[in-house]
């Protein structure tokens, strides 16, 4: 089990950190879960830079990414994960408040995907992380080769 690939968080809300980790949990995936409450952390992440300069752990099974983040954007983050070689099969789920259909155009345009709406209720929202948690860590069959550390 210690070869399972993490998700990776990125999300600057406390609540909603609080409450997709919770959902994450009820499904009791055996996945780690990496926060980055920043488009620029999350960069950090996913490049091996800065403070994960030394990371070696695998590439993450999926980015649930926050549209609206402090320092950079959720969309120029997909936008950079998508550009690399290395990284743009990593599949990244727009997770967001937005109802703008912009944002959604964006997203798609630059690879994202799936692009799911936060529902507002309690429920509905732990409902669709756990539905997400599921298929992307379980359901979802990635590429071959998709999951090797960076340093392989």
């Amino acid at each position: 089990m210690a070869d399972l690939k993490p998700i990776l968080l990125v999300e600057d809300s406390p609540k909603d950190i609080e409450l997709t980790l919770a959902a994450l949990e009820q499904c009791q995936l055996a996945n780690g879960v990496i926060i980055a409450r920043d488009g620029a952390e999350a960069l950090d992440y996913m490049f091996s830079r800065g403070v994960y300069e030394s990371r070696n752990t695998a590439d993450p099974i999926v980015v649930l990414l926050d549209l609206k983040l402090p320092k950079i954007d959720g969309l120029e983050v997909l936008e950079q994960i998508k550009r690399d070689p290395d990284l743009r099969h990593t599949p990244v789920v727009m997770l967001t408040s937005s109802r703008e259909e912009r944002d959604l155009v964006q997203s798609y345009s630059l690879g994202v995907n799936a692009f799911v709406v936060k529902p507002v209720g309690f429920d509905q929202f732990f409902q669709a992380i756990r539905d997400l948690g599921m298929f992307w860590a379980v359901l979802n069959e990635p590429p071959p080769g998709l999951g090797a550390t960076r340093d392989e």
